[in-house]
């Protein structure tokens, strides 16, 4: 496995909204493929993140037991590996309908 460099991950708003238009114009290219963004509990993101030897986060896409997009988020040591015996996270209320329609990211 490569290692991790000390890149930030910031992005700015200019460059995240372009990312999420890309990606919802190809949903509507190719429909049914889900929903666009998921939201996850603070206080759920927090207990994965703050568990003993938690470097960083990394996200799955996966398909729920009725086919349906998800994403599953587990927490990384700082070689890189998952943190599988730990916190993993799933089943995120998904957008939509769990949209914020102001945000310039969801429109």
């Amino acid at each position: 496995m490569p290692a991790f460099d000390d890149r930030s991950h910031q992005v700015s708003l200019e460059d995240a909204r372009s990312y999420t238009r890309r990606f919802r114009a190809s949903r509507k290219a190719a429909p049914g493929q889900g929903d666009h963004a998921s939201t996850f509990k603070g206080a759920d993101v927090m207990e994965l993140l703050l568990q003993q030897g938690c470097w960083g986060l990394r996200i799955y896409r996966g398909h729920d037991t009725k086919g349906s997009n998800c994403l599953v988020l587990v927490g990384v040591d700082e070689k890189g590996r998952d943190l599988t015996s730990g916190v993993l996270l799933e089943m995120g209320w998904p957008c939509p309908p769990f949209c914020d329609d102001e945000s310039p990211l969801g429109a």
